[in-house]
């Protein structure tokens, strides 16, 4: 393939707000700027989230009997079931160490976030102090499906959100209007965010949920994930790697349930438990790494209410992680967010993923820029941690295969509604007798041979005998199905 010019290169790597994403003189304030990514630093390790949670302040809504031409009537509890403490001592339970409250809205919602949820979420805090909770909502997105909206931890956070939820979130007005749902309005609540004192991180949730066929796109395209990366790179970052709901087709009982679908995608089913904008090799997530797009995947539990009690959901952690490098305080993990020092598993397959690409004794981890000279090797060191202990299923899991993928960064797209990135490819696959075992620990080593021009490396495993993560069945039992990602490391040339 042939490749863009050095100037080029040099400026996709370090942006990936392109041309068309103009902030005028401001420009650099947006910027997405190279680090090491996700290499050993004091005091930093692999701390497991989610910031997919609902409580009983996502609401149902009924006609006012009373006066049926005013705002509908929340009903606490009747769709998200449990506290916000509640929440917190089950994410606590199953090994969580930061979450992230967040309740979708509907008419006037930004008051009851509020005046309500607001102080929950500070009883929460004081009550599961080991636990940092950061407040925020499930954004009812403009021209789009919903997403996690991540408040940094501030002083300014409960007038922050209201900010944004009272003027832009499209379920918020009363009487609905049709103008809060286009996609122009989404850019200006982006902009809104972006230009904000402390800058929340915006994660599309679900995006292939509303597919009405697998890769017919419904209300997240390709086209609009790059609108809103080159409008706000570090608020727009990335999208759920992994949905929740992964419990659907489990019963109370704990049998399965042969018409549930994993995560709720019912016309364009989970490979593996994870989204086909993630899951296919050189479809969407790979589309934005050609590009050098720092768009990083996540992994939630969704929860509303939990399978044993009727729902479709695991609690928070119970199922699904996501790992990000940070010390344990709120502004590291919001950084290792943005810097997409981040690694996700389902049941617990692994518990730690270092990637180190090194060469001429510089080196980069996940999320990380490595830059070398035309024709250097790079080194791939991967080490991870299999856990001994049981799963919160009963199990241990182990894992089958481990694959190093890799790509080439060619620059903008022509076609921003493409999906495909055709020279992806799986440059290794490892199995147990090609990696070294001490205990918990699994190492293994791999090298590009004479780098010629950009690229991006990421990494999946499988407790599986897949070479490709196949189509979710209706009532699988996700336990069966487990996998891992890794965010990608960049290689620059010079």
């Amino acid at each position: 393939m042939r490749f863009a010019t050095r100037a080029t290169i040099s400026a996709l790597l370090a942006v990936p707000a392109f041309a068309h994403g103009n902030h005028g003189g401001l420009a650099a304030q947006y910027q997405n700027k190279p680090t090491a990514g996700a290499i050993p630093a004091p005091g930093r390790q692999w701390l497991p989230g989610d910031h997919h949670i609902h409580s009983q302040y996502s609401a149902d809504y009924e006609a006012n009997p009373a006066s049926p031409q005013t705002a509908p009537i929340p009903l606490i509890g009747k769709d998200g079931r449990y506290s916000i403490v509640k929440n917190a001592e089950m994410a606590r339970q199953f090994g969580l160490r930061w979450m992230v409250s967040t309740d979708h809205g509907g008419p006037n919602h930004s008051k009851l976030n509020y005046e309500q949820a607001w102080p929950e979420v500070n009883q929460a805090r004081a009550a599961v102090p080991e636990m940092l909770i950061f407040y925020g909502m499930e954004f009812d997105t403009p021209a789009g499906d919903h997403s996690s909206l991540i408040i940094p931890f501030t002083g300014d956070e409960r007038e922050q959100l209201r900010s944004i939820e009272s003027g832009f979130s499209k379920r918020e007005p009363w009487p609905a209007d049709k103008a809060w749902d286009t996609e122009g309005r989404m850019i200006d609540a982006l902009k809104l965010m972006r230009d904000q004192k402390a800058p929340p991180v915006l994660i599309a949730n679900h995006p292939s949920r509303s597919a009405q066929a697998p890769y017919a796109w419904g209300l997240y395209t390709p086209a609009e994930f790059r609108n809103w990366n080159d409008t706000a790179p570090r608020v727009a970052i990335g999208m759920e790697g992994a949905p929740g709901h992964q419990a659907g087709a489990i019963k109370a009982d704990g049998s399965p349930d042969p018409t549930g679908d994993r995560g709720g995608y019912g016309r364009a089913p989970t490979l593996g438990g994870f989204d086909q904008m993630t899951a296919t090799l050189g479809g969407f997530w790979d589309s934005m790494l050609a590009e050098g797009r720092r768009w990083f995947i996540t992994a939630t539990s969704d929860s509303h209410a939990n399978w044993r009690d009727g729902g479709n959901d695991f609690w928070p952690g119970e199922y699904a992680k996501t790992y990000v490098q940070a010390r344990a305080e709120h502004a590291d993990i919001v950084d290792g967010l943005r810097s997409g020092r981040i690694f996700v598993t389902t049941g617990d397959l692994v518990s730690e993923v270092d990637i180190i690409a090194s060469s001429g004794g510089k080196q980069a981890g996940i999320g990380g820029t490595l830059t070398v000279r035309k024709g250097q090797t790079v080194a791939v060191t991967i080490r991870l941690r299999d856990p001994a202990a049981a799963n919160a299923g009963g199990r241990t899991p182990s894992l089958a295969r481990v694959d190093l993928i890799t790509g080439p960064v060619a620059g903008p797209a022509v076609n921003r509604s493409t999906d495909r990135a055709p020279e992806t490819r799986v440059a290794q696959r490892f199995t147990a007798s090609e990696w070294q075992r001490n205990g918990e620990i699994i190492t293994m080593t791999a090298s590009l041979p004479a780098v010629t021009g950009p690229l991006y490396l990421r990494v999946r495993g499988t407790s599986t005998a897949d070479l490709e993560p196949g189509t979710d069945p209706k009532g699988e039992n996700p336990w069966d199905d487990l996998w891992f990602y890794a965010n990608p490391i960049f290689v620059s040339v010079k």
